[in-house]
């Protein structure tokens, strides 16, 4: 039908395009803070589970089952603390300009007497 011409929709030749570089320094989104804080949360409570059931199913030995009870109590505590902190602000080391101290000069001046 055409004269001429090439595909349309060919891929256009030369070297594959490279990732793109991440050049900001800014923090993770909102969202992305909440879910991970929310993970760690679900973690430390998961953790809880299993040590209640253990400490069940060790009562025979008492020292170990108040081990396992001893570990369970605060999870909650903590896990309520880890889930409502932030991640901790980047420090940034400003490059400021500091002088070197000036010092007064050290020469006799002539003094008129009047």
């Amino acid at each position: 039908m055409g004269t001429g011409g090439g595909a349309v929709n060919a891929p256009a030749e030369g070297p594959e395009p490279r990732p793109a570089v991440l050049i900001t320094e800014a923090e993770p989104s909102y969202e992305e803070q909440l879910a991970t804080r929310k993970r760690k949360y679900v973690t430390m409570m998961v953790c809880r589970i299993p040590c209640l059931i253990l400490a069940g199913l060790t009562y025979h030995t008492w020292w170990l089952a108040l081990t396992f009870l001893v570990i369970s109590i605060p999870l909650p505590w903590v896990a309520v603390l880890v889930a409502n902190d932030r991640p901790p602000r980047k420090s940034e080391n400003v490059n400021r300009y500091a002088r070197e101290a000036g010092q007064i000069e050290q020469r006799d001046h002539r003094v008129i007497d009047g």
